[in-house]
Order: C-alpha cells, then structure tokens, then sequence
C-alpha cells in the first residue's frame, strides 16, 4: 500500500483546508489514519476510519475524515482552524483488529507527510 498525501499550505486562524490521502496498491479492507506531530511534540492520533469514525478530543467537532471508494482518497477535512492545529499531518493505514486505533505502532503504511500552518 502507497500513501500519498497532499493539501497542506498556510492558512489563517478559524479558516478551512482539507488534506488528500492518494491511496494505491491496496487490496481488502484497511483502517484510515491521520496523525500530526507539531514542532518539538511527538506524533499524536487525529482521527481514523474504522468500523467508525473517531477523533481526538483537540479537533472533536471541527475535523472530518472521510472517504472516497471511486477515487481511492481519503479525506481530512479541517474547519476552525486554530494556531495549535500547526503541524506535518501524515496518513496511515493499517489492517482492521492490528491493534489499539489511536496508536502510531497499529499503522503499518505511512504517507510522507504535508505540513499545515495556521498563523493569527
């Protein structure tokens, strides 16, 4: 499986962006993951794609993933963005029932990474 992310940019406080995830080589059923890791902080779970949606309690109410099958993406879509929201946000991908689902160490295939920053 190959990730590849895109969307990133620079952007203002309370505004909007969405990342893609390019999904190619895939076959089954997998788990859709994002994480960030902010300047200085270690990687931290966003959100996943499971049997259901999930979100960390930091973006819980502003963030959406989804997915499109047609086009093999995955979606992360980010409203009231705030300067803490700053960071490389990575997509991963991981086997269904690999292990806890907002752990880094259950994903098993990793895009490169697109940064997002949010200044005021």
């Amino acid at each position: 499986v190959q990730l590849q992310a895109s969307g990133g940019g620079l952007v203002q406080t309370g505004g909007s962006l969405e990342l893609s995830c390019e999904v190619s080589g895939n076959s089954g059923s997998y788990y859709w993951g994002w994480f960030r890791q902010a300047p200085g902080k270690e990687r931290e779970f966003v959100a996943v794609m499971a049997w259901n949606t999930y979100y960390a309690d930091s973006v819980k109410g502003r963030f959406t993933v989804s997915r499109d099958s047609a086009k093999n993406t995955v979606y992360l879509q980010m409203n009231s963005l705030k300067s803490e929201d700053t960071a490389i946000y990575y997509c991963a991908a991981s086997r269904p029932n690999s292990g806890v689902i907002y752990r880094q160490e259950t994903y098993t295939h990793w895009g490169q990474g697109t940064q997002v920053t949010v200044s005021s």
